[in-house]
């Protein structure tokens, strides 16, 4: 039996979801066709997407559907790149951002755009006199995301955005991690734009969304990112993956009845965990832990020992969880994440994560603490670093 802790990483299909997409295989008109396989198409990608806007506190066309949230974020950032501010631009972002948004802002320094990385504190949240500080009359984007995908903490971006309206800076959030898992609605936050993906909700990958309160547009233009046909109101060409929509807005239809239960649950499973953990496993550090932090997640670092060791040996057992981003799997450089907050190369390569989600059971939970003991001890007992 396999025990899935990488709801982070990717979630898996909820049977609603499942049942959407095998009752919308045969839509397969193209929603820009004017025959009647295409109108089809067309009206329930249109109803998708009022589903979708629906659940996140938006309205329809405030949502350009995109093939991710990486692409969602590099549409935003890479704008600054492609139009002319008769000035050098100033960007804003932080130092534990996604990849998506971290290696972006760095390639665009590489290009001679100004960029300031926010620090953190050592429980991974920004300081609003920080960015106060660092605003200028040249800073035309901040980038600070919602909730972070390897620790989980929650950035104050209420008061980050209202702090950008003041100046009149464009404001966008990555908010991949928050649907289902944090309580928002874009409606009532000082967000002018902001990115999503389906997957991290039950749906399917392949599809995403970038929110944008348009009416900000008058200071800061979207450069499509991709240039083609005139889908998506023109900023993003490329026949919409209506089946991946479909499934996107089955996730947000019954999450709507779901988020209080998963929430409570995915919250009680976290928390066991960690204090199990705590009380049984010695010399580790529970990353964020002191700061507010999405329901699901816990990334504790353990002294002495790698964690590409640790993961290894889990999989073993069949327990699945990350050393950080997926979207960093491969490097073997320390997470910039867990280097923001301590600056020390050892304790981010021994960090794992754990990520629960709603078909996750209290059996996961024991079984990964049974395995999790008898690996850190087996690791630590042949390691070098160990005192």
């Amino acid at each position: 039996m396999s025990h899935y802790l990488d709801n982070n990483a990717t979630t898996p299909l909820h049977p609603a979801v499942k049942e959407a997409i095998t009752q919308s295989l045969d839509y397969y008109g193209n929603p820009g066709s004017m025959h009647q396989q295409g109108r089809v198409a067309k009206q329930k990608l249109d109803d998708a997407r009022e589903e979708i806007a629906g659940f996140l506190g938006a309205t329809p066309e405030q949502l350009t559907f995109t093939s991710c949230a990486s692409e969602s974020n590099n549409t935003m950032l890479k704008s600054v790149s492609s139009q002319d501010f008769g000035f050098t631009p100033h960007i804003i972002t932080t130092g534990i951002e996604h990849p998506s948004v971290f290696n972006t802002a760095q390639y665009l320094q590489k290009r001679g755009i100004d960029v300031t990385f926010l620090p953190v504190t050592n429980d991974g949240i920004i300081e609003i006199a920080s960015l106060q500080k660092a605003l200028r009359k040249e800073t035309v984007l901040v980038s600070i995301m919602h909730a972070n995908n390897e620790i989980g903490t929650i950035q104050p971006i209420e008061e980050a955005g209202e702090l950008c309206s003041q100046r009149g800076v464009f404001f966008h959030s990555d908010m991949v991690q928050s649907p289902g898992k944090i309580p928002f609605s874009l409606n009532k936050m000082p967000v002018d734009a902001a990115s999503f993906s389906a997957h991290k909700m039950y749906a399917l990958k392949g599809i995403g969304a970038l929110y944008l309160k348009k009416s900000r547009f008058k200071n800061f233009s979207i450069i499509p990112l991709i240039h083609g046909g005139h889908q998506e109101a023109g900023l993003r060409a490329g026949t919409e993956n209506s089946l991946g929509i479909i499934a996107w807005a089955a996730a947000c239809r019954v999450m709507k009845d779901e988020i209080d239960t998963e929430i409570a649950h995915v919250k009680s499973l976290r928390d066991f965990f960690e204090t199990k953990v705590t009380e049984e496993i010695n010399d580790i550090v529970i990353n964020g832990g002191n700061a507010p932090r999405k329901p699901c997640t816990s990334n504790i670092s353990f002294k002495y020992i790698e964690g590409e060791s640790i993961l290894l040996r889990l999989d073993m057992n069949d327990i699945a969880v990350s050393t950080g981003s997926a979207c960093s799997t491969g490097s073997l450089d320390p997470s910039h994440v867990i280097m923001a907050l301590h600056d020390n190369p050892e304790t981010a390569h021994g960090s794992i994560r754990f990520s629960f989600g709603r078909e996750n059971s209290m059996e996961d939970v024991e079984r990964t603490i049974a395995a999790l003991k008898e690996t850190v001890t087996f690791l630590r007992g042949i390691s070098p670093l160990s005192p």
